[in-house]
């Protein structure tokens, strides 16, 4: 069978994991100096639609990555850009001298003064674990403030390329990075992703790499059967607390994200404070959303039940804990979040496909219920509590990402940032909450609910609310229909 390279190029690789990726295709009889060209030409071409005809520098360090910046600048010149290569410190790879010798352009020391339209950081790659020496900082820096737009080739010097963490303060920020052979986890974690602008990959034809992490896609959606009906399509309830606002929430996202149907379990207490005249919950309810009032363990027990979400607006008392505990023991897939995680401990084991939607403050709470220690880049530490507990974590920020029991992680793309706002990871979690309505994969119920919350967001523009991005999910579903 063929591969994919759909598939290939939406890993994310470790430093590790992609030398071994290029020792593959070397040890296949491909060259060094052929991968090279492969790469630095991809990234050429890349840089010469920026650039146009304005003139380009290139500055160069002495390994792989330098060597990737003379054929880039090779492949400007040969196209009619003027370019100027900037030799940080001689070429010290066979590879990068190579590089050096076939380009016959003008190189120059670290000690030009040189103003300009682009700039492309070719100093150091991905292989980079500590600081830049003050004068290769200063003439970073001093390049980049000297140029109207900055590229990164693979990523921009300074970069921990493993954790997202940079090595320098201060680093400039990139307009444009290219990614040479495969996604690196700095591309998606922050705060380096922040500072990377737009992000382009080069594939040089590596193959898929064992235990690689992969970038969120986009799923593909169908259309309920021709002789489906509310039920089969998957009834999810959500389960109330203390506060009205955020169940309502996660249930009108999740009216929006594919399940058939959708309760509100009140257990017995009312959603908001009554009025003599009309309940105010009656009238705050979309008029599709069914209450549902009486003893939960009751409610609970409708066979019919697909899945369950507790956790937005529980509360954290011991009603709270004892509404969690219902919803344990049903064993039915779950999504938990928000409150309902602060709650969880060795006394709540989970018995069922489960999806624990934490943000940074709910993971730490989570890290000491399992005896976790925290102390590792996020993705390791979502991985380690997914082992843990045995379920699927999708562990929320501004680099949100998705772990599973069997160590797989899929790593988010950057989303709107006006995601910040009250609301919407409740959003999020009725999203999830409908997916595994729908189905019953917790894994890929994760997969389908941040890509939808993410779309959403994109559909929906700047400055939305919570319950915006929830209408917006039907959308967003459309939009990935097969």
């Amino acid at each position: 069978m063929p591969r994919s390279r759909d598939v290939t190029l939406a890993q994310v690789l470790t430093v590790a994991q992609m030398r071994a990726a290029e020792e593959a295709l070397i040890a296949g009889g491909t060259s060094v100096e052929a991968l090279m060209e492969v790469a630095g030409r991809g990234a050429g071409e890349y840089v010469r639609r920026i650039a146009a005809t304005r003139p380009v520098t290139v500055l160069c360090g002495p390994g792989n990555n330098g060597g990737d910046g003379y054929v880039i600048a090779r492949h400007l010149m040969e196209h009619g850009n003027p370019v100027t290569v900037v030799a940080a410190r001689d070429p010290g790879t066979p590879a990068a001298k190579n590089a050096r010798s076939l380009f016959k352009g003008t190189v120059v020391g670290p000690d030009a003064e040189l103003h300009g339209d682009v700039f492309v950081d070719c100093l150091f790659g991905s292989g980079l674990t500590r600081a830049l020496p003050d004068d290769l900082m200063a003439l970073l820096t001093g390049l980049a403030a000297n140029h109207h737009l900055r590229v990164a080739v693979d990523l921009p010097s300074g970069v921990e390329s493993d954790s997202g963490q940079p090595l320098n303060a201060d680093l400039p920020a990139s307009d444009l990075t290219i990614a040479l052979g495969a996604w690196k986890h700095a591309h998606w974690t922050m705060p380096a992703a922040a500072q990377m602008g737009a992000l382009r990959l080069v594939d040089i034809g590596v193959t898929l790499q064992p235990e690689a992490a992969a970038l969120l896609q986009r799923p593909r959606f169908a259309a309920p059967a021709p002789d489906a009906h509310k039920y089969r399509r998957g009834l999810l309830a959500v389960v109330a607390g203390e506060m009205p606002g955020a169940p309502i929430l996660s249930a009108t996202a999740a009216l929006r994200a594919g399940a058939g149907y959708v309760k509100l379990l009140l257990a017995g207490a009312p959603l908001l404070t009554p009025a003599p005249a009309e309940p105010v919950e009656t009238r705050a309810l979309p008029p599709e959303l069914v209450a549902a009032h009486g003893d939960l363990a009751e409610l609970l027990a409708d066979p019919r039940l697909a899945a369950l979400l507790v956790g937005p607006g529980l509360g954290r008392n011991e009603t709270a804990r004892q509404r969690l505990r219902a919803v344990m023991e049903r064993a039915i897939p779950s999504v938990i979040d928000a409150d309902a995680l602060m709650l969880l401990g060795p006394d709540l084991p989970l018995k069922a496909p489960t999806v624990l939607t934490p943000h940074e403050g709910e993971m730490a709470a989570l890290e000491r219920a399992f005896g976790l220690s925290g102390d590792a880049p996020r993705r390791c530490r979502a991985a380690a509590l997914a082992k843990a507990s045995g379920a699927v974590i999708v562990l929320k920020g501004p680099d949100s990402l998705i772990a599973e029991p069997d160590g797989s992680v899929t790593l988010a793309p950057r989303a709107s940032t006006w995601l910040s706002v009250a609301g919407t990871g409740d959003v999020l979690a009725g999203l999830i909450a409908s997916r595994l309505a729908t189905h019953a994969d917790p894994a890929r119920a994760a997969r389908e609910g941040l890509w939808l919350h993410g779309e959403a967001a994109r559909l929906c523009g700047p400055a939305f609310t919570a319950g915006e991005l929830a209408l917006a999910a039907s959308r967003a579903l459309a939009g990935a229909l097969s």
